[in-house]
């Protein structure tokens, strides 16, 4: 199985249960690995054949932009079937972190992984 993947993509959201967090912006960081067969595009060179990872983080920046979500293990169920219906991908892995979610912590966060349905 072959991957493409992105790390550290950062966007600002609207995550938290409490008052203060529903007022605010925070930073999240998402990595993801998207199951697909890189070897026809690879031999054709013909991004339109390809899972554009630029597309899939500009269109993951703009679901999480547009919602307001209090889990990450909300967000984390949302972008993955996000993604799994908009893009070519058989299969995911999403992490999604919180920055500075505790004091003795960089990062805590949530690991997923999905599947698209079988038809």
């Amino acid at each position: 199985m072959d991957f493409v993947f992105l790390r550290e993509l950062r966007i600002e959201a609207v995550i938290g249960v409490y008052d203060w967090e529903r007022r605010i912006r925070q930073p999240l960081i998402f990595d993801l690995d998207l199951a697909t067969d890189v070897r026809r595009v690879a031999a054709s060179a013909d991004l339109a054949e390809a899972v554009d990872y630029a597309a899939v983080a500009e269109s993951i920046s703009a679901f999480v932009i547009g919602g307001e979500f209090h889990l990450l293990e909300s967000i984390a169920e949302s972008v993955a079937a996000h993604v799994l219906e908009q893009f070519p991908v058989q299969w995911l892995r999403l992490s999604v972190g919180k920055l500075h979610a505790l004091s003795n912590a960089r990062i805590a966060g949530v690991t997923i992984e999905r599947s698209k349905p079988q038809a």
